[in-house]
């Protein structure tokens, strides 16, 4: 059997820090507010000049350098993001060039929202344990801030910019066990950026829509359906709560992750929190906490690890991984 086995991470924040005190100047919030309902105290936002492709560039640079392979030996690459840098050529074709990856190598973007990187990831597991590329990046990179109404306190508290890369290799030993999509369009409403190239475009202005949600509504169907997912996974792979020595989930809220991490029975010192110094990335969450960790030492070769991620659309996923 052949498993998509984690070889290298790698992650980057943009350099500019914005506190709640600086959202403090912009809306009627505060500090203790935000830190209270969401665990965040700062989110990182991307220069001027920087764009989606950026981000991903440096953190896919810094996950191969860490699996020790060089650009030419990557086949694959999928990117998830929602704020990707044009309709077309996708992120993950301007990553390839950049990069210099082989021309003929897959390349192409996942949008699923918050949980474009477990769907990105997916489908590089099933290209690797099917023979259809040997090594691949998957990426998650989001630069929220573009999208963001910096005047609605509900939504411009909670995100960030980012982005965070896995470099995936086939092993014969272990790897991902498995993965878990789902999605509910019928949900739209909730949860959504209300523009598109065929819907409410202003070609003279260039002019894009802000990100609205309901954020009420949304909390409580995150809690209920990751509750689930946890369940599906674990059933699938004949494994009890106790077995998962590590839960990274999508850095939303931390009340949604101590909600995960109370339906696993797991202390908190076993959850990777980055929300409080990143916010909500997006599609890049994961990946990002993923990389902090492995870097700070906490998780080790041979561990278990729960993945999960819940974004608009609905979209919601998850992936078992003996790192």
């Amino acid at each position: 059997m052949t498993y998509a086995r984690v070889k290298g991470t790698g992650s980057y924040l943009p350099e500019r820090v914005m506190t709640n005190a600086e959202l403090e100047q912009l809306v009627d919030t505060s500090d203790r507010w935000i830190r209270e309902r969401t665990g965040i105290c700062e989110r990182r936002i991307v220069a001027d000049d920087q764009s989606c492709r950026d981000l991903a560039m440096i953190a896919a640079s810094r996950a191969l350098d860490a699996a020790g392979l060089q650009p030419g030996d990557i086949d694959l690459i999928i990117l998830g993001t929602c704020t990707p840098d044009r309709v077309f050529p996708s992120t993950a074709c301007l990553v390839q060039a950049g990069l210099g990856v082989n021309p003929g190598a897959v390349a192409f973007d996942v949008s699923a929202a918050c949980s474009g990187f477990i769907y990105a990831l997916d489908v590089a597991n099933r290209f690797i344990t099917t023979g259809g590329a040997r090594r691949a990046l998957v990426i998650g990179s989001e630069t929220m801030s573009r999208i963001i109404d910096w005047t609605d306190r509900g939504t411009c508290v909670l995100f960030g910019d980012g982005a965070g890369a896995l470099v995936l290799e086939a092993d014969d030993e272990t790897g991902i066990l498995s993965t878990h999509l789902h999605a509910d369009g019928g949900c739209e409403d909730l949860l959504n950026v209300p523009w598109g190239v065929s819907q409410g475009y202003d070609a003279l202005s260039g002019s894009a829509g802000k990100l609205k949600m309901r954020g009420n509504e949304v909390f409580k169907v995150a809690v209920r359906t990751l509750g689930r997912i946890v369940d599906e996974t674990l059933e699938a792979n004949g494994l009890a709560k106790s077995d998962v020595d590590w839960l990274i989930p999508h850095q939303a809220n931390i009340r949604i992750i101590q909600a995960t991490a109370k339906k696993l029975g797991l202390p908190m010192e076993q959850v990777v929190q980055t929300v409080a110094e990143h916010g909500n990335t997006s599609a890049a969450s994961i990946p990002l906490a993923f990389d902090v960790a492995v870097r700070d030492g906490r998780i080790r070769r041979g561990e278990l690890l729960l993945l999960e991620a819940f974004g608009g659309g609905f979209t919601w996923g998850s992936a078992l991984i003996r790192y």
